[in-house]
């Protein structure tokens, strides 16, 4: 099997959408001769924050120096930024073969897979054979029927920003989502939460307490604000100054996260130095959250798509891009709340660009267009992703600013098109 026929067969229409329910992965897991168990997790559930606490938590403790898996959803740019370990992608050769070796364990089952599902199931068992000290989990969409709970109980649970979406899914309120959610919690692990809405850490806590799992609420102001700009953030933790590459008042409170966990981890005999917090945290890089592509003009790239994301983004674009002509570029899909993240955002806009993400759930490009026609912006819909860049950066003065949002789906195609163009 090659890289491409890989590709192919995990994208195959043969597996199902999202069906809730663990008796799948556990029984392909099962016939894989149960390779979940080899390494120790931690598991990262919640709405908002999960990908970039992972990434900073696998680059410490990559620079701790232990074998670090991460296994995050979606990806951005590459297929293969699902599974890394010690910062590296799952090479294309090792891909296809163990999704070969997978592939007669699924085929063969009664009730098949899903496609994240398979997906998981070929992590799992790519960072057991590499032999992964640790692995950093996160979770797709759920918690206790999320395919990667097969695992047993991780050495810390954590629960970053817990908000509405797949309500569908998940539940109609945060609380209810947050019940979900709780079903990562397993006797003997450490429990870590993002400080949530009282009735949320209310949810964990009582879920905690039933499974005698300690709790641990991560606090902000563990980092003091030194300085931000373009290229980062300075915060004062304990005697140190950790450099945090990744922007935003929101990623310091993921970072509060991060350090909760390391000292759980350090409590349950991991060694880490403050060293590797310090090196770890510098050198942590995630694509597609207000990132900075270039300065000429300044372009950032945020993947948000949610109301929650949009708080956030609001909050990074008032402190970073106040007082600068703003050109936005956006699509969206046409079962998000864009509404609500329109509402906030489109007073920071002085003309949009509109784009057509590559997703059958996509609302049109023109449709969004005569949509945001309703806040009196100049608004131009593009047929493609370069002609919406290219648009927007002529129109864009030196001292503006183009900032890109509203779908992960769009989000690897810009940045894609920008490297190429410039």
């Amino acid at each position: 099997m090659t890289y491409e026929e890989a590709l192919q067969y995990i994208h195959a229409v043969s597996w199902k959408g999202s069906v809730p329910g663990l008796s799948r992965i556990t029984e392909l897991m099962h016939r894989l001769g149960d390779p979940q168990l080899g390494p120790k997790y931690v598991h990262i559930v919640g709405t908002n924050g999960k990908g970039s606490t992972a990434a900073t938590l696998s680059s410490i403790l990559t620079r701790a120096g232990y074998r670090t898996g991460l296994f995050i959803s979606p990806y951005v740019i590459d297929f293969r930024e699902r599974m890394q370990i010690n910062g590296e992608m799952i090479s294309r050769e090792a891909l296809a073969a163990v999704t070969d070796d997978v592939r007669p364990f699924a085929e063969t089952m009664t009730d098949l897979p899903t496609e994240f599902e398979l997906i998981t199931a070929i992590a799992l068992t790519w960072f057991n054979r590499e032999g992964c000290d640790i692995v950093i989990l996160e979770a797709g969409m759920g918690g206790e029927f999320d395919a990667t709970n097969v695992i047993p109980a991780p050495e810390v649970a954590v629960f970053t920003n817990i908000g509405l979406d797949h309500t569908e899914f998940l539940g109609p309120t945060v609380e209810a989502i947050a019940a979900t959610k709780a079903g990562i919690l397993k006797p003997g692990c450490d429990a870590v939460l993002y400080p949530n809405l009282p009735s949320v850490e209310q949810v964990l806590r009582d879920r905690c307490a039933a499974l005698d799992v300690p709790v641990t609420v991560a606090e902000p102001d563990c980092l003091t604000p030194l300085s931000h700009d373009l290229d980062g953030q300075r915060l004062l933790w304990e005697d140190r100054v950790l450099h945090l590459p990744l922007l935003g008042e929101h990623q310091r409170k993921n970072l509060s996260v991060v350090l909760a966990v390391i000292d759980r981890l350090r409590c349950r005999g991991w060694e880490i130095p403050d060293a590797a917090v310090t090196e770890g945290v510098a050198e942590v890089r995630w694509p597609g959250r207000f990132e900075v592509l270039g300065r000429e003009p300044l372009f950032v790239l945020d993947g948000g798509h949610n109301p929650q994301c949009m708080e956030a983004l609001l909050e990074a674009a008032e402190d970073y891009l106040k007082g600068r002509a703003l050109t936005v570029i956006t699509g969206v899909l046409a079962d998000k709340d864009y509404a609500s993240m329109f509402d906030r955002t489109a007073v920071l806009a002085d003309r949009f660009f509109t784009l057509t993400p590559d997703n059958p759930r996509a609302l049109s490009a023109q449709d969004l267009a005569q949509w945001l026609g309703r806040y009196g912006k100049p608004v131009t819909p593009c047929e493609t992703v370069a002609q919406a860049v290219r648009l927007a950066m002529a129109a864009t003065p030196e001292t503006g600013a183009v900032l890109a949002y509203g779908s992960l789906y769009l989000a690897a195609e810009i940045r894609s098109v920008y490297q190429t163009i410039t």
